[in-house]
């Protein structure tokens, strides 16, 4: 019943589709497998889907350009300061200490949510890979006072990390798509904390 409802696919429809899958997973096993840095992996992605989808190379690189010129004229201050922060937060030791602050806060006795809540706070200026990096410690430290697992441990401080760092700007993510949108960043901002929380 579904299925019939459908639009078919054409052959070069499909040929699109199974382009599309083959770059995602050539950004997949790239960055995780080949340690390709992902702005490479994208744009070598980016660049391949657009010769599948019938440009020739000129027009390829042209179009390329132009949509990285676009996101980054939109986004890319305020990357930038981001990572500046992001940076600073992780060398001056200044994540660690907003870490064990929130846990005084909160308190030993919902040191998950401490946890939880940690991870969500420094994910805003701090890459969420960076962030569970330099919280991991910390993790563990608290697995070992509390008596609980530090699988828990583990999982809070990732839920926190990604739930920030996929809906709220300043990450690159959401930031990206609120340009792309023409969304007003401050809604975006409002709307992705409260769907993270």
């Amino acid at each position: 019943m579904i299925a019939s409802s459908l639009p078919a696919l054409s052959p070069n429809g499909l040929f699109l589709l199974a382009a599309l899958l083959g770059g995602v997973g050539f950004i997949v096993v790239s960055t995780t497998r080949w340690k390709l840095h992902p702005f490479l992996a994208l744009i070598v992605a980016a660049y391949a889907m657009g010769v599948c989808g019938g440009l020739n190379t000129r027009q390829t690189v042209a179009v390329l350009t132009e949509g990285v010129g676009q996101t980054v004229g939109h986004i890319g201050v305020v990357i930038a300061c981001g990572s500046i922060i992001g940076v600073v937060l992780e060398k001056s030791g200044g994540a660690m200490v907003l870490a064990n602050t929130l846990v005084r806060w909160i308190g030993q006795a919902r040191s998950v949510l401490a946890m939880s809540v940690t991870g969500a706070l420094v994910s805003l200026p701090v890459f969420c890979d960076s962030g569970f990096v330099i919280l991991s410690p910390l993790a563990r430290s608290l697995a070992r006072k509390t008596g609980q697992s530090l699988a828990t441990f583990a999982v809070a401080l990732s839920m926190g990390l990604y739930a920030t760092h996929c809906l709220v700007p300043p990450t690159p993510g959401p930031l990206a798509a609120a340009g792309q949108l023409r969304a007003d960043i401050g809604s975006v901002m409002l709307l992705g904390m409260m769907v993270s929380v």
